[in-house]
């Protein structure tokens, strides 16, 4: 087949499609760099939502991409690795919140300092990238919370 004049994929022009090999692209990067240290993406994720504060498990679900089931699993062995501690909520006992132990406070501050190099070095390579953050959480915020997120 000739690829020099066949229609250009659709794919290739799909905003939803861009905005997901963008962020595998660039996430790639920055996950082998987790990977070297030990460290699992999912794992990555919590501990950055949680250098914020405590968050219920919901909360954290949903800033991770992650299913609450896949959560709670998630938080079971994050548990067990001394990395966060569930405590009930003192105004609402329905809640649980999760909390950064010592052993997880030690450990993010170091992954942010990377992540914080890791982008500083994509903006570096991409000078519009603060304006396609602006851009992104303006679609965010317009878009909603219409339906959780499905897997990672």
């Amino acid at each position: 087949m000739d690829t020099q004049h066949a229609a250009p994929r659709f794919v290739d022009d799909y905003l939803l499609s861009l905005l997901a090999r963008a962020s595998f692209v660039v996430s790639s990067e920055f996950h082998d760099r987790l990977r070297a240290r030990g460290v699992s993406v999912p794992v990555w994720r919590v501990l950055a939502t949680l250098s914020g504060g405590p968050e219920t498990v919901t909360t954290l679900a949903e800033a991770c991409l992650l299913q609450q089931p896949t959560m709670t699993k998630v938080l079971d062995r994050m548990e067990r690795d001394g990395l966060v501690k569930r405590q009930q909520d003192g105004r609402d006992r329905r809640l649980v919140r999760v909390h950064l132990a010592p052993k997880g406070e030690a450990m993010v501050g170091d992954l942010l300092a990377a992540a914080r190099a890791h982008e500083a070095e994509v903006v570096a390579r991409h000078p519009d990238a603060a304006a396609i953050k602006d851009l992104l959480r303006a679609l965010i915020a317009r878009q909603g919370h219409k339906r959780r997120p499905r897997g990672a």
